[in-house]
Parts: structure tokens; sequence; C-alpha cells
């Protein structure tokens, strides 16, 4: 195929549509390569940009591919005539291999493999074991979407946890309920699979090119529910209220089988199963999981992780910052912002989980303690942005040896949050102008907060640890000189936000086992290999593959 890149859409001649983002592109290519619509075999938008550094000309930049009636000796009759006429410069040819699922082969397995959590790591690599013919055990302590969604808003309304099914636990794991955001720092082949995944279970088509693609909070729980069927027509099944209790080894140390809990209508059951081969993709926040491979010596490090509170402005004020005079127009849509600050102490704070037109939401997973995150649904219309204001903590800022120290950490600043906040999981906040103070809010002012359980006005510092506090206070000014009105008084910060990523990682050799115990094999945010649903994703088609040519071979 021929890629054509760096072209430039003004926006007065869009309206925001799809259809339309198509027609004006394929016009445009069309008119200045000075061909025509029927020489065009295929047509495919494949990235879509928004280019805002200058205010006075903000605008929509695409690439595309195209291949030609004639195949490939029209394609290099094409490219000669861009090279004779110096017309080139932005036009490639690609032949690339997609990326696919493993082969499907009967299992020769004695036991099927077992995947322990339903987030994207778990989702993605039950699927690939399950298209490869493994007939995988997917286990999900929490709910399906449909009660895990009812459960959450109950705790909405009423403040009743359930601690197996929550923000945090249920299908699709934490990122169900963060925006379903799907840009991602790293780079893999697995992405554009991961994608046509998504597109094909319900996603909108638009983030096969989109440049910062988003599902929503709304549309995402039917993506994963429609995944879980994939994975049982594929063979294999799915467990819900299904919570890992205990770990078996064998004499030699590696895994011999596990123990779960069933729930089913309020009644539990233990039940062991034989298993040889258990992938571990339980999420950031299973720290009882963590815990019992402590005890069984599984081999744990800490991690660098980070903490903060969320940070909460008029979505409007934000759009008219990133995008000046064009603010508001139908192609632009919610502006999203990136931030980060290196401080001269050494430390740097940074924004996290951006939800534009988005909500903050209630996050807890245990009992008595309270954090934040963020979410947006698909056509972010919410009045405020949202964004985790973060600053890192490094393994060395903890006391003692203990793996598991970073836990303890989360588990002391949630608590602290939670009494701060007078119980009843509402959550302390703090007017960003009375935090650089030092001084206690009694009253928000034009931004009002998203919080579904209410907030408790005073001061969030005593939820921090002081080195924590004391990077967002000097970082903030700082950022609000790269994004104007960011440092605004009246923005309001709630916290605390402490559940970023994994503060322990689950050491594994470079074929994805655990480097203690053979059968073992960590993956995702929980095991700290992972950073968001792509990343999360990807890592667990990996962990499959590993898995699937450990068996094969």
């Amino acid at each position: 195929m021929i890629e054509i890149s760096n072209i430039a859409i003004p926006l007065g001649t869009l309206d925001g549509t799809v259809e339309s983002e198509k027609h004006i592109v394929e016009q445009h290519v069309l008119k200045k390569y000075h061909l025509t619509k029927a020489q065009i075999a295929s047509f495919e938008l494949r990235r879509r940009s928004i280019d805002a550094r200058k205010k006075s000309d903000v605008h929509l930049m695409f690439t595309v591919r195209i291949a030609l009636v004639g195949g490939k000796e029209k394609e290099r009759a094409f490219l000669r005539r861009l090279a004779h006429h110096r017309q080139d410069r932005n036009v490639r040819t690609v032949d690339e291999v997609p990326p696919r699922f493993p082969q499907r082969h009967t299992s020769t397995l004695d036991e099927r493999p077992i995947v322990v959590g339903a987030g994207c790591a778990g989702l993605f690599c039950a699927l690939t074991l399950a298209e490869a013919g493994l007939s995988p055990l997917l286990i999900e302590r929490g709910d399906d979407a449909e009660r895990r969604t009812a459960r959450v808003s109950r705790f909405n309304e009423t403040g009743l946890l359930d601690t197996e099914s929550n923000i945090q636990f249920g299908l699709g794991g934490a990122g169900t309920f963060s925006d379903g955001k799907l840009q991602t720092g790293t780079k893999s082949p697995l992405h554009r699979l991961i994608l046509e995944t998504f597109v094909e279970a319900g996603a909108p088509e638009r983030i096969l090119w989109d440049a910062k693609p988003h599902v929503g909070s709304d549309i995402l729980p039917h993506v994963v529910t429609n995944i879980v069927h994939r994975i049982e027509e594929a063979g294999g099944e799915v467990r819900f209220r299904c919570r890992l209790d205990d770990i078996y080894l064998a004499q030699d140390g590696s895994i011999s089988g596990i123990h779960v809990t069933q729930e089913h209508e309020g009644i539990e059951r233990g039940e062991d199963i034989a298993a040889h081969e258990v992938v571990l993709a339980c999420g950031h926040s299973a720290r009882d999981v963590l815990e019992l491979l402590h005890k069984k010596q599984v081999t744990l490090e800490r991690k660098t992780f980070a903490m903060g509170a969320r940070i909460e402005h008029l979505q409007a004020q934000i759009d008219k910052a990133q995008y000046g005079p064009a603010a508001g127009h139908p192609a632009l849509g919610a502006a999203p912002y990136k931030l980060v600050s290196h401080l001269p102490s050494g430390r740097s704070a940074f924004s996290f989980c951006m939800c534009p037109g988005g909500y903050v939401v209630a996050a807890a997973s245990e009992e008595g303690g309270v954090c934040t995150n963020g979410m947006s649904l698909s056509d972010r219309a919410g009045t405020n942005a949202n964004a985790g204001i973060l600053a890192n903590v490094f393994p060395e800022d903890l006391p003692g040896d203990d793996p598991l120290a970073g836990l303890s950490l989360q588990r002391s600043c949630e608590r602290k949050a939670f009494e701060l906040g007078g119980g009843a999981y509402q959550t302390p906040a703090q007017l960003v102008g009375d935090f650089l103070k030092g001084q206690p809010s009694s009253a928000a002012g034009t931004v009002q907060p998203t919080y579904p359980r209410g907030v408790t006005w005073g001061t969030i510092e005593p939820a921090l640890p002081p080195y924590i506090a004391e990077t967002l206070r000097a970082a903030i000014p700082q950022m609000g000189k790269h994004l104007k009105g960011f440092d605004v008084a009246d923005a309001v910060l709630t916290g605390v936000e402490t559940r970023s990523s994994s503060p322990v990682r689950v050491v594994r050799e470079k074929d994805g086992q655990s480097v203690s115990t053979r059968g073992l094999w960590p993956c995702g945010e929980g095991a700290g290999y992972a950073g968001g649903i792509m990343s999360a994703a990807a890592d667990g088609i990996s962990c499959a593959e590993h898995l699937i040519r450990e068996i094969r071979e």
C-alpha cells in the first residue's frame, strides 16, 4: 500500500463527523495527487491528530493509506511520477504483516492454564490462549460488567462498598471506569491487533486512527463483555465472583494448583484446582494477592510508583488555553493536556490519566480508605476536566527492606483521607490557591467537584507524605506557565490518588515466568509490567505467547 502523511485540513471545512472527515481527506488526496476515485482500490485513515501549536491556525493532520487499482505495478508508476515532480516527501510504500493471534492447535495439556484477573492483561492473555486452542480458565474476583456497574452505582449513592466488586475489581479491571484511554507511550506491533479487537467487540472505529484514542466508560463495559463472549466461543471458561485465595507449590517450588472461593447468590464455596500454568494478572489493587505471594516466598521487589491528588478545572477553560479562538469547534472536542514539571529538588510532578469533560470517581476497594481516579464518557461532555497530579515515590523513600512497604504507604494515606473526609467515603477537598498558600478551604468557587460521595472542605496535605505535598506545591505554578490557568486559585484538588500503578514488581525471567516459581506467569499492571490499557493488553498477549511457546516446545 501507499502511505501519505502530513495532510493538513483546516477546521473550516469540517463538521466533526467521521464521515465528513473521511470524505474531505479523500478529496484532498485525489486533488493533490491527480488521482480519480476509480483509480483507488481502497482508502484507509491511519492517523488523525490536532495541530494546535499556533492558536491562530489550529487544524487537523491526517495520515492515510491507499491501494491503487492495478496493484504494485500501478503503485510503482505513481511513485515514479511523484519522484519526477519532487512530490514524494510525504509518500512511502508500506508492506507490513499485521500481527495475529497464534494459530490454533489441539491442546495436549493435562490441566488447562488458569488466568487470574479479567482486566485488560488477563482478558487479552485468556483470549490469546483460547484462540490458540488451550481452553483457559479465566477467574475474576469481581462481577461481570452489568452487575459491577450496579455495585459501583450503589456505592456512589449509599456508601455501601463491595470490596470484591468496585472501581478496581470486576470485568475490565480498573480501566473500565477510567475513560478507556488507549494512548500509550510504549511501542508494540501488537497495538494494532488490540485496537482491531476492541473495534470488533463494539468500540468506535475511530480508535483505529485517532492519535489519542478513547472508548469511554459508558461503552467499555459492553466491549469487554463481548471479549468475554469471544473467549468462551473459542473454548475458554470465565468465572466471576471467583477469588484466588491460595497457591499450591510442588516440592521443586513450581506451581501445582490454586485454591479459589466461588460466590454464588451470596453463598461461598471453596475449590482446589490443579494447574501447572497460572497467569497472574490481578491488577494493581489486589493487595491480598501480593501479600500471598510474599508469604509463599515468590520473589518480589519494590518499584517506583506515584501518588498525589485529582485536580479539576472547568473544561471550557482548558479548551481555551489549548485551542484559543478555535475552542468549541466540533472537530476538536474537549481538549486534553499532558504536563510535567522537573524541579530543582530533583523530584518531578506530572499529570496522569487526564479525563477531558470527565468526572472524579470514588475508587476505594478497602473498607475505611478513600482514593480517587478519573473517568470520561464517550462524548466527553462533562463540565469539568480532571487529571491526577502526581509525584513519584521511589524505593529509597520507603523504610526498611519490606517489598510490600509501598502497599503500606498507600493504605495509610487512603485511611487518612477517609478520616479527613469525615467518614462515609467522602473525600477531602481543597482549592488550589489555598493549597499553594498552605491554608484550608471552606467552600468551592467556580469549579464544583464531581466526586460522587461528596467532599469535605479543608486540606488534603495530611493524607500525603511531605515530599509529595511539597513537590506538588512547587510544580503546580510551573505547570501554570505551560498551560494557562492550570494554577488558577479556584481549581479543586481532591485526594488522595494512590492507585496510579503498582508499588511492587513480581520479578520474572525473560521467558515470562517468575524467577522463583516455575509455572507462575506475572503480567500486567499488578505485576509491575504495564501502565495503562494498551500496555497491559500487549503484556497479556506477550505472556500468552511465551506460555504457548513453552508448551509447544
